[in-house]
């Protein structure tokens, strides 16, 4: 396999976290915003104050894009320190990192979003709960959060091969 298909592999896995965590973004986005425009509707209807703080529930689920954007970065810097023959060997687990990565951030952020509509509901009717509506939305952030932190980790145990090996191959002579 040449070096140039490898490093797209690689990239592409890089962009793989974030696209999936966007995608994930998007969707939870989505449906926390539309529960907030038809929680203002009935405050409208109903001739209350509609609450600016749904905001706040319905842009929850854009977080998980960042750090999607986090790992892409983490992964390109990698790419460009590693030597060849240690990105042949490495390459799969940067493709899989990103996908499987940007999959599970993804599904954060859409179940935060499907959170934050509930959360949206509750505090539009009535006026209460902010606060713990927000721990909720916290709690499903934190597996983004666990997945940016594990991959981090995972990054960092990645050591250059090609040095050790030179180094075992000059003391074998």
């Amino acid at each position: 396999m040449s070096e140039s298909l490898i490093r797209a592999l690689c990239q592409g896995g890089a962009f793989a976290t974030v696209a999936f965590a966007a995608v994930g973004s998007g969707l939870g986005a989505g449906i926390a915003g539309s529960a907030a425009i038809g929680a203002w509707k009935r405050c409208y209807g109903q001739n209350k104050p509609a609450p600016f703080l749904l905001l706040t529930f319905a842009g929850a689920p854009l977080s998980q894009t960042i750090y999607g954007f986090i790992i892409m970065l983490l992964i390109n810097q990698k790419i460009g320190t590693t030597t060849n023959p240690e990105l042949l060997r490495v390459f799969p687990l940067f493709l899989m990192l990103g996908i499987l990565g940007g999959i599970a951030m993804g599904v954060s952020a859409w179940m935060q979003g499907v959170a934050g509509a509930a959360a949206c509901d509750a505090y539009a009717e009535t006026g209460k709960g902010f606060v713990n509506n927000l721990m909720i939305l916290g709690i499903v952030e934190t597996v983004a959060i666990f997945t940016l932190g594990f991959s981090i980790v995972l990054l960092l145990s990645i050591k250059e091969a090609a040095p050790v090996a030179a180094a075992a191959a000059q003391a074998l002579q």
